[in-house]
């Protein structure tokens, strides 16, 4: 069962678990549909428990019109037919607590769907109007307003402005949507706002959640004057200490919102959780969303975006945990989630050819393909590394699987706005989003009881089947099962991280708690230093530890 009381600050389950993200219309289908719901996510919650993780995220549930796989609510306190009843989810949240797992719900602040009853009365009311300051309406420039207030871009490709119509049939203002043009942003220095998010918060917790992840947590607070800016080429390029400050990502004006947020928090008993995704370099800056009086955890892109380059990873590690920990916060790790190409094919790919789009999976994945099983060495050693830092994991749905990234989907059956928004230039989400398998010769793979699936599984999905790697030695399974239970038996989570001298650049030797961890980055083997080992990823019989391979030795 779920502990509920509330531990000594320092002491916090969050500060160390190893987190579940769950896509809950590709994890697993209970009617047929093809489109994965709640009351299977219930149904399979004892094998993450066998798993061994503390906590599974939800990607969005609540109700939407799905234009942007959820991330765009038309209410935040229900539950979306697509996913089941609000019934569905109370019996999830107590199958999950049941089981000892604690539930994080998916938020999405930044922006409603434009079917919200709010955006609908917004564009009933007209400009002046209480309903329409709830959200970024402005005047166009230009002699009769036809230009946009700006010339900020969407993060999806095209205009981040859309120009409404008059009840009379004439152009009326602009709306801004950081995004889809569905997903309207709302005005976060309205106080209506505020309090209408503080009830949402009220809603769930009471319900006896465990958290939230914030989407766009980064985003909420635009600068005053809402000035141009683009992230063009040169920006990228520009070191992230040294880019020139983004009007509307990363703003200060957030902090007072997570403030008002974490008090709220610290109200309920047993340790509620907010973690940020908060896409802001340096680490530095992505630290002050957890400052003591703030969020708990932000999502560590720039671990999550190293290429497979010793030197940087090096970097990264150090970066990331002097910067929470300055701040008194547990550093995460992550390698995939729904957004990225997931690291068994993202690691597999050239560094020297790789573009941020191509890191995040906003941009095309071009010839030649990567190597699947290389990417799955890579991915296997990654992981055995990940899970031995000290911190908080993040684990997305699949990659105890090796899952690779479906890179082969039809255009006709591709759902990501990002792909049609940019006509088919951008590679888009869809292959991270794939449904899972599960078992290898039922319908769907085990997903569900049809054969149909919202994204086409790949035929190479099959021989990742969860059932036909269960007990199997040395299966990726089994080998996270393993890592799992040997980071809770050894404290590593809540433990602490020193580098090994005497190795070089291409083999990273740090010890925790008196384990010692190393992963071999180069292109050959490299003798394993003496010691029981515990777990490696790679067969290490020999002596030696095989390129691209990790192990922990006692």
């Amino acid at each position: 069962m779920r502990d509920e009381t509330t531990t000594q600050p320092g002491h916090e389950w969050w500060r160390s678990a190893v987190i579940y993200q769950i896509y809950p219309r590709s994890f697993a289908d209970s009617n047929g549909d093809g489109i994965g719901d709640l009351p299977g996510i219930a149904g399979r919650l004892p094998k993450l428990a066998e798993l061994g993780v503390d906590a599974v995220w939800l990607s969005p549930f609540q109700k939407s019109p799905q234009k942007d796989a959820g991330y765009d609510v038309s209410d935040y306190c229900d539950v979306d037919p697509l996913f089941g009843t609000m019934a569905d989810f109370d019996a999830l949240l107590d199958e999950a607590h049941g089981l000892g797992l604690r539930v994080i719900v998916d938020l999405v602040p930044n922006h409603s769907s434009e079917e919200h009853e709010w955006f609908k009365a917004a564009l009933a009311t007209g400009p002046g109007s209480e309903e329409r300051a709830r959200y970024m309406f402005r005047d166009g420039k230009g002699a009769n307003g036809e230009l946009p207030p700006n010339n900020w871009e969407s993060v999806f490709g095209g205009p981040a402005w859309t120009r409404t119509t008059n009840p009379d049939g004439t152009p009326g203002q602009w709306y801004l949507h950081l995004f889809d043009s569905s997903q309207p942003d709302f005005d976060w220095t309205n106080r209506w706002v505020r309090d209408r998010f503080i009830e949402i918060l009220k809603f769930w917790l009471d319900k006896g959640i465990d958290g939230f992840r914030v989407d766009v947590a980064h985003g909420l607070a635009k600068k005053a004057g809402l000035p141009d800016f683009l992230r063009d080429e040169a920006y990228w390029l520009t070191k992230p200490e040294d880019r020139p400050e983004n009007p509307y990502f990363g703003n200060d004006g957030v902090h007072e919102i997570y403030r008002e947020w974490r008090a709220l928090l610290n109200t309920y008993a047993g340790d509620r959780v907010l973690c940020a995704e908060a896409f802001v370099e340096p680490l530095t800056k992505m630290a002050k969303w957890v400052r003591p009086d703030e969020m708990m955890q932000a999502f560590n892109f720039p671990y999550l975006v190293t290429r497979w380059v010793p030197e940087k990873l090096h970097k990264v590690i150090d970066d990331s945990l002097a910067a929470f920990h300055a701040v008194g916060a547990p550093s995460t790790w992550v390698l995939s989630n729904h957004d990225q190409v997931r690291h068994a094919t993202r690691l597999a790919l050239d560094p020297s050819t790789m573009t941020a789009d191509r890191i995040t999976g906003v941009g095309p994945l071009t010839e030649p393909k990567p190597d699947r099983a290389e990417g799955l060495r890579r991915a296997r050693g990654a992981s055995t590394l990940m899970l031995a830092l000290p911190g908080s994991a993040y684990l997305y749905q699949g990659e105890e699987l090796g899952l690779p990234e479906a890179i082969d989907i039809p255009d006709a059956d591709r759902q990501d706005p990002t792909f049609w928004r940019t006509n088919g230039e951008s590679y888009g989400r869809d292959g991270c989003r794939v449904p899972i398998p599960w078992e290898a010769e039922k319908p769907s793979l085990g997903f569900g009881p049809s054969d149909q699936t919202w994204l086409p599984q790949p035929a190479e999905y099959r021989e990742y089947s969860r059932d036909l790697q269960e007990g199997v030695d040395g299966s990726t399974l089994e080998l996270y099962r393993t890592l799992l239970r040997l980071r809770h038996e050894f404290g590593l989570g809540t433990g602490s991280f020193e580098w090994l001298p005497g190795f070089p650049i291409e083999v990273l030797a740090f010890a925790n708690n008196g384990i010692r961890i190393y992963f071999n980055m180069s292109d050959a083997p490299v003798p394993l230093p003496e010691g029981e080992v515990l777990v490696a990823s790679a067969d290490v019989a020999s002596g030696s530890l095989p390129a691209a391979a990790a192990a922990w030795i006692r």
